[in-house]
């Protein structure tokens, strides 16, 4: 009896997809925004509130905090589907954005308020860093996916990068860079004034895409992209088990957790780091700004690059963290002068801290990929929200010895 063969099914792409990466992309960016915002006007921020050392490293502390409840979130995006997670994420975003810029003249309750806004920012973090690989999946064709994955999850790097870059060009630096005296309360005033003004600004900017967001962002197309987006996947508590027990993916998971939490937590106090090497506010922005910067562009070309050659994703992950070690190992060398006797220039600083911001950086929407191909048919919400937890906690770690201890 002749079999009658079935044809295969062919997935249907929306132009509307762009926009729906845009949104998304634009929250993703606001949200590393608000996150990265007092790690580069540390100095500022200490004369305008009073904040201490260990308020600055609390500030940037609260972006791993906020991923606790990152298992909610992954749940919430398995069952409910992306339109109700990321208007949950956008709200909390609203409100403690709207925190940040309560006037209250008591300067220990405004401090709270502030502590309490980077918190919900915290938050959205789960969000933003786990749901690019389901976005790309759920839209995009196969030949897009990797890109979509690049744009939607370097976007929350890049908007980290704009603070570094927003911060020290609008906030007054007391450390030389003002013309003003220290110890006038005018100036004071006047820098406070300028911090205020960064809050008011990043408060309207996400307002404005959570109007966006309610106003149009669907949860899905109405017909599957491919056969991948089509097809049934596991259910929350079968994937935890497959994901635990895959010694593979538990490798590949460590290999992205322990460097990009690191160096997250890293870059984002990198101005409290530079300041006893005599690194002005302004010159710590500029290095952190590119480093994020060039790893958003070179990720994004790795990224369509692995779009059109399959089966090289280790490969290049190889190559990309062997450049990070010799990126680090030439940033250590340097700063140990006593013992290397290596110049410790504005210029070793730039090229070794961009450097290894590129290679890292760059790697991470490579990661996505191959975690999603190690493991399917887990759904990549999942899939991702476990190893951007492991990646948060490596950088709690580091923010909490940096609590302790601030030079």
């Amino acid at each position: 009896v002749p079999v009658r063969r079935l044809a295969p099914l062919s997935g249907r792409v929306y132009g509307r997809r762009w926009l729906v990466l845009l949104l998304f992309s634009l929250l993703g960016f606001a949200q590393g925004l608000v996150w990265n915002s007092w790690g580069p006007i540390q100095n500022s921020a200490r004369l305008a509130f009073g904040f201490s050392g260990w308020d600055i490293a609390l500030l940037v502390f609260w972006g791993p905090i906020g991923f606790a409840p990152c298992f909610f979130f992954m749940w919430l995006m398995d069952k409910k589907g992306l339109r109700v997670t990321v208007l949950l994420t956008s709200s909390l975003m609203v409100l403690g954005a709207g925190l940040r810029c309560v006037p209250v003249s008591d300067l220990e309750i405004r401090k709270k308020l502030i502590h309490g806004g980077q918190l919900l920012n915290g938050l959205a973090g789960p969000t933003v860093m786990n749901a690019a690989p389901f976005l790309s999946t759920t839209w995009f064709s196969p030949d897009e996916r990797a890109t979509a994955t690049a744009i939607a999850s370097l976007l929350n790097y890049l908007g980290a990068a704009g603070a570094f870059l927003v911060g020290p060009l609008v906030v007054p630096s007391p450390n030389g860079t003002s013309h003003l005296s220290l110890l006038s309360q005018s100036n004071t005033e006047h820098i406070k004034d300028r911090i205020e003004a960064v809050l008011y600004a990043e408060f309207g900017m996400v307002s404005l895409i959570f109007s966006a967001a309610l106003a149009y962002f669907p949860s899905r197309p109405p017909f599957p992209p491919s056969v991948a987006a089509a097809s049934q996947r596991l259910s929350y508590r079968r994937s935890f088990c497959r994901l635990l027990s895959n010694f593979r993916f538990l490798m590949i998971a460590l290999a992205y957790a322990i460097p990009l939490g690191v160096f997250s937590g890293w870059s984002g106090v990198l101005d409290l780091i530079l300041t006893p090497v005599h690194v002005s506010q302004v010159d710590a922005g500029w290095i952190g700004f590119w480093s994020i910067v060039g790893g958003c562009v070179v990720g994004i070309a790795m990224a369509r690059f692995a779009d059109f050659i399959r089966g090289m994703l280790k490969f290049i992950l190889l190559l990309l963290l062997s450049g990070a070690t010799l990126a680090s190992t030439w940033f250590t060398l340097t700063c140990l002068t006593s013992v290397t006797h290596l110049p410790l220039t504005t210029a070793t600083l730039y090229t070794s801290c961009i450097l290894l911001g590129i290679f890292l950086n760059s790697s991470v929407p490579i990661f996505f990929e191959l975690f999603v191909e190690t493991v399917y048919p887990v759904p990549e919400g999942i899939t991702c929200g476990v190893v951007t937890f492991l990646s948060n906690m490596f950088m709690g770690v580091l923010l909490f010895f940096l609590t302790f201890y601030h030079t």
